[in-house]
């Protein structure tokens, strides 16, 4: 789907559901594919992927047709219920991240198949299914996840046991629940998906040592990518970001203002994707704060920036208060007893390099923006704020030079110029979308393509008829 095509889906979505057209469903009391034990999920699963790879092609692509098709219906359920449980974010942008990955996230159609012939023959190179693939979801992105790693791995033929984030263990059920009815409806089998109904770190470790799983697949932070490399398999590990953004002299300043803050407040900040913190020229820094102020955000100042400093940390300064992610920015404004109106997207500070809301993840829609006096400055800052983790990193400028520097040396799997982060995922940008950027491990945007092996198969001496 274009990008044209998913903003036009998004906008007519959320007008029916302000006229009240698109209903919330009601969680089924036995959700399909919901189950207390490791090993009863995995045998579901892996009787399954039997009758799944028996199927015709054609089929599995119908299934997946019909999961996008049930989803979409169902999208407010989705975002409501897992705004209800976690906590976290806007309901009305989990609306569109839900969206994005029912509509672009890749089908059987990305495992194109390819051919050698020669005077040796013929040599085909297809995608082979795993099987069955462990896979560790988060809170920030629990349907999301689920939706697009598993349309991605259903794709490939391959069937797939959840261990979600306790948080959104209730969303997960009711997705996973979604998705088999869906399979079910066309033809497919019931437990193409499982869940852990009462996930458990104990439930975690099992699922990724379980016998017979070849591909662990995990989204989340460094406590669950370590404990999947543990486990001994192959692993595709969707880790943590700190993407900054860097603003020269040359950028289309209202452009950089509306996109940071666009990009930096969707869903208040919970994507590993989102901004971060942002580093301008001192030439072009006032009236970029000022556009940022246009655009939704809150400028705090020195005793403002302390009081919010003690509000969402930890005593140790660096790490964050779990009870403060991904709320509105009008909470921390109240808390702090800072004035505002209407409903701010953003809070943004002026503060030092060194500062924890330049170094930390903080999963909030609080940015910190740092003074720099050229743009190497700027792009040498950037790329150490971010920490080596490769995830994702932004730019506005005009400079072509500049641009193709900050390119090579943030190496990271999204760069983003000239736009939001999200248009890295999509939304507003052209390609697939993934909310499994694995960087720990190399493959960045998932697709079927990582959750399938390469199988060759050769007939030597035939077919080549040119």
């Amino acid at each position: 789907m274009a990008t044209a095509d998913l903003e036009g889906v998004v906008a007519q979505v959320l007008n029916r559901l302000k006229d009240g057209e698109i209903k919330r469903g009601d969680p089924p009391k036995n959700p399909k594919g919901t189950f207390k034990a490791v090993a009863d999920a995995v045998a579901a699963a892996r009787s399954s992927q039997t009758t799944l790879i028996a199927l015709p092609l054609e089929k599995r692509r119908e299934i997946v047709a019909n999961i996008r098709r049930r989803a979409a219906e169902d999208v407010r359920s989705l975002a409501e219920m897992a705004h209800e449980e976690t906590k976290l974010g806007r309901v009305e942008d989990k609306i569109k991240k839900n969206l994005l990955v029912i509509h672009k996230t890749p089908g059987p159609e990305i495992l194109e198949p390819l051919a050698y012939t020669g005077d040796d023959g013929l040599t085909l190179i297809e995608r082979a299914p795993y099987g069955v693939i462990a896979s560790i979801t988060p809170c920030t992105n629990p349907t999301e996840t689920i939706i697009n790693n598993g349309l991605s791995m259903l794709a490939g033929g391959n069937t797939v046991v959840y261990n979600p984030h306790p948080l959104a263990k209730g969303v997960s059920s009711y997705c996973v629940d979604l998705i088999n009815r869906a399979s079910m409806e066309v033809g497919g089998p019931e437990n193409i998906m499982t869940i852990m109904g009462n996930p458990t770190i104990e439930s975690a470790n099992e699922l990724l040592r379980f016998k017979g799983i070849r591909l662990n697949v995990v989204t989340g932070g460094p406590a669950v990518v370590q404990a999947a490399f543990a486990a001994g398999k192959k692993c595709i590990a969707g880790g943590p970001g700190n993407p900054p953004v860097v603003v020269d002299e040359t950028a289309d300043l209202e452009q950089a203002a509306r996109g940071i803050v666009s990009g930096a407040s969707f869903d208040n900040n919970i994507i590993c994707c989102d901004e971060k913190e942002v580093f301008a020229v001192d030439k072009i820094y006032d009236r970029l704060v000022e556009g940022l102020q246009r655009h939704g955000a809150v400028l705090l100042r020195n005793h403002q920036i302390t009081r919010l400093q003690k509000l969402i940390l930890q005593p140790d300064g660096r790490h964050t208060r779990h009870e403060w992610v991904g709320k509105s920015a009008s909470a921390y404004l109240k808390e702090i007893d800072v004035p505002f109106r209407g409903d701010p997207r953003l809070i943004i500070c002026e503060v030092p390099f060194d500062h924890p809301f330049v170094q930390t993840e903080l999963l909030m829609p609080i940015l910190g923006v740092v003074r720099v006096k050229d743009v190497h400055e700027g792009i040498d800052l950037a790329v150490e704020a971010e920490h080596g983790f490769g995830h994702t990193a932004s730019m506005y400028s005009k400079n072509i030079d500049a641009l193709h520097r900050m390119a090579r040396v943030v190496n990271c799997s999204i760069f983003v110029k000239n736009a939001p982060n999200y248009a890295g995922l999509g939304y507003g940008g052209e390609g697939y979308t993934s909310f499994t950027i694995a960087s720990p491990t190399g493959e960045g945007l998932t697709t079927a393509r990582h959750f399938t092996r390469e199988r060759r198969c050769t007939l030597a001496g035939y077919f080549r008829y040119v």
